[in-house]
């Protein structure tokens, strides 16, 4: 991986066999961000696994193991209340014949490479806490 800052805008690559959110999480914590907006992502994963949250607050998961073209991905970082990075990440993928895969993601290691740019928000904290009866954390704001 490898990453660079201009202003308020982190623009990251992260490179084959490096998972997302990991690679995210771990640069939140290297370079102390506390609230950002992920405002777009391109490029090649595998390994993906995606899915959406039913009527009943449970996330039903589905996967796209073969590599597939990273169409887009948005989402944001904040922090869990003991600390640690969180990122909440929705993506859109198309397979080889290029139908389109998206939902919340769970999981996608980089098959070429990820390009990722990203908002820092400096003067806020997000947390995430727990939510009664769904799995979903929710985001507070200080």
């Amino acid at each position: 991986m490898e990453w660079a800052i201009s202003g308020e805008d982190l623009f990251v690559r992260i490179d084959p066999g490096e998972e997302i959110h990991t690679s995210l999480q771990n640069l939140a914590d290297e370079i102390g961000i506390n609230a950002a907006a992920i405002t777009s992502g391109i490029g090649r994963t595998r390994e993906n696994t995606y899915g959406f949250m039913n009527d009943e607050g449970v996330y039903i998961t589905k996967s796209l193991n073969l590599p597939g073209e990273l169409i887009s991905l948005s989402g944001n970082i904040s922090r869990t209340e003991d600390g640690k990075p969180f990122t909440h990440i929705h993506c859109c993928w198309s397979d080889d014949d290029n139908n389109v895969h998206a939902g919340h993601m769970f999981n996608a290691t980089v098959h070429v490479v990820a390009e990722i740019h990203i908002r820092i928000m400096k003067d806020v904290i997000m947390s995430r806490y727990p939510l009664p009866d769904v799995a979903l954390l929710g985001l507070r704001f200080s």
